[in-house]
């Protein structure tokens, strides 16, 4: 097993780092983000879980929030394999941020290969959500 990492691209995001640091340390809010291929969704605001069509139902709880800057999450529950997620908030200004979701997991070769460019994807994908966010 090796260290798995995926990063996500780095979005410029038109909002306070406050702001979106907020919107994201709440699971509820997350909801909004998902693309329609994520069904099941429930949450509380430390914890989700959800299915990805075609793929796995994930759950996920928030372990660590640094103001304004990171907000860690981990796998919790039942779930394809272990991992984390870091969501990197950096402030440029008083209104915008820069934000970036990295993925670590200890995975073997074969399910990285399976599921590396699908995560890569649907990372990027969220990243780009977190324009959205007001």
């Amino acid at each position: 097993m090796s260290l798995t990492k995926i990063e996500s691209e780095k979005v410029e995001i038109n909002n306070s780092a406050l702001n979106v640091f907020n919107y994201l340390t709440d699971f509820n809010n997350f909801q909004k983000l998902m693309p329609p291929q994520v069904t099941n969704w429930q949450s509380t605001a430390e914890e989700c879980s959800f299915t990805i069509n075609g793929m796995a139902t994930i759950g996920m709880k928030i372990i660590e929030k640094n103001p304004t800057s990171l907000i860690t999450i981990s796998s919790h529950g039942k779930v394809p394999f272990e991992f984390k997620l870091f969501i990197l908030i950096s402030e440029k200004g008083d209104s915008d941020c820069v934000g970036q979701i990295n993925f670590e997991s200890d995975l073997n070769p074969m399910l990285k290969m399976m599921v590396e460019k699908p995560l890569g994807n649907f990372f990027n994908l969220l990243a780009n959500k977190m324009k959205d966010i007001r």
